[in-house]
């Protein structure tokens, strides 16, 4: 009989977290890497697929290239790709070198943009009040998120413990990793599930209230209503997004990650190529008719969100505001992505734009090129 041998084995390099309390695939000199296959690269993952797909014409307008506003975002180390649609016109298309047109990017908090969707279906039906509190909803919830309004969940409109500041290791939405197969866990951060962790988030002070006169982003936000919406609606949320694929049309693959028990990571698990992220804008300038005839979100709740909007986003974007899990100007609705990319899609011009890149620098932010970003996608929206 042979001796048993001890088994060795080593932590997930993508996985492990190291320096800055960041793993791998997050480090900046890897990040590019890691953005650019985060759809394989977490522990828990799911893919959906159309049925029937959006058939784009392709019709290229130079213009759009020559632009000085584009070539500068094109010009940069940072770029993956853009795409510009014009309802079912491929108009505009670039890629970097190491990018192609069939390789999915994560989208990050451009993810956020189902909920729209779900809870305007949820709201439009009475099955869901933007009035009533979470603990009306969810009883088992923590007091971070008990007595606030689904209306201030929706708006990023609410204070608890939860902090999202990237130039901080140790922010709550770095330890929520975590929970989202991002990272490998801890004795210090053990692995829980997606409503273990939101449970434990807890109210500061005497209230909610958000005193700050911006909007308060906070990632488990859309977290919270993406639990809401499935209790509610008596549907998982998995089925809601497959919904969403089959409404919008995709060509590739909807890749989402998931916590182990299977929950879908709404606030920032979808990764797609830039045809398909600008065909899921399109659905919302068509307000949510779908290419299989279906209806997803409501067309009244979509024009609610672009003129009722909510508080605005800190300097230098307070040039639009954040209002039911999409950011708006009035005019167009869009979202951006942790790290570099931007959705925007005008329903005036039937103009949706998807914009990839991967900031590099130490926190993945800069804000004078994301200002850039949006103030681009903004024009090009509304002048073709």
């Amino acid at each position: 009989m042979n001796d048993l041998k001890v088994i060795s084995s080593y932590p997930n390099p993508d996985l492990e977290v190291t320096h800055d309390n960041k793993p791998r695939w997050h480090q900046p000199k890897t990040r590019r890497h890691g953005f650019h296959n985060l759809y394989r690269i977490p522990r828990y993952v799911v893919s959906f697929r159309a049925a029937k797909v959006l058939h784009l014409e392709t019709n290229i307008n130079a213009s759009i290239g020559m632009r000085p506003d584009v070539k500068k975002m094109l010009e940069t180390m940072h770029f993956s790709g853009m795409v510009v649609l014009k309802n079912q016109e491929l108009i505009f298309e670039r890629y970097a070198n190491d990018f192609h047109h069939a390789h999915p990017h994560t989208i990050m908090s451009i993810s956020k943009m189902t909920l729209n969707l779900i809870c305007g279906e949820l709201i439009s039906k009475g099955l869901l009040d933007p009035n009533k509190k979470v603990k009306e909803y969810l009883p088992e919830i923590g007091t971070g998120y008990a007595e606030a309004t689904i209306q201030q969940v929706l708006n990023m409109d609410l204070s608890n413990s939860y902090t999202e500041d990237y130039s901080d290791p140790y922010a709550s939405s770095f330890i929520h990793e975590t929970t989202l197969g991002w990272r490998l866990p801890s004795k210090e951060i053990p692995e829980v599930n997606q409503k273990t962790f939101l449970s434990s988030i807890k109210q500061i002070g005497t209230s909610l209230e958000n005193k700050t006169g911006y909007a308060d982003y906070k990632s488990a936000n859309t977290d919270i209503l993406a639990w809401v919406a499935e209790k509610v609606s008596k549907r998982s949320l998995r089925e809601w997004m497959i919904n969403i694929v089959e409404a919008t049309g995709i060509e590739g693959n909807w890749h989402m990650h998931t916590d182990r028990d299977g929950f879908p990571v709404v606030d920032g698990g979808v990764n797609l190529c830039a045809r398909d992220l600008a065909r899921f804008g399109q659905l919302f300038c068509r307000y949510g008719m779908g290419v299989d005839g279906s209806q997803i979100g409501s067309r009244e709740y979509i024009e609610k969100t672009r003129k009722n909007y909510g508080p605005k986003n800190l300097p230098p974007k307070d040039f639009y505001n954040y209002s039911n899990q999409t950011m708006t100007n009035g005019t167009w609705l869009g979202h951006g992505g942790y790290g570099g990319q931007f959705l925007l899609a005008n329903p005036e011009t039937g103009i949706s734009i998807s914009f990839f890149s991967v900031l590099q620098n130490k926190d993945a932010l800069d804000l004078d090129y994301s200002v850039d970003m949006v103030k681009m996608m903004e024009k090009i929206s509304e002048e073709y």
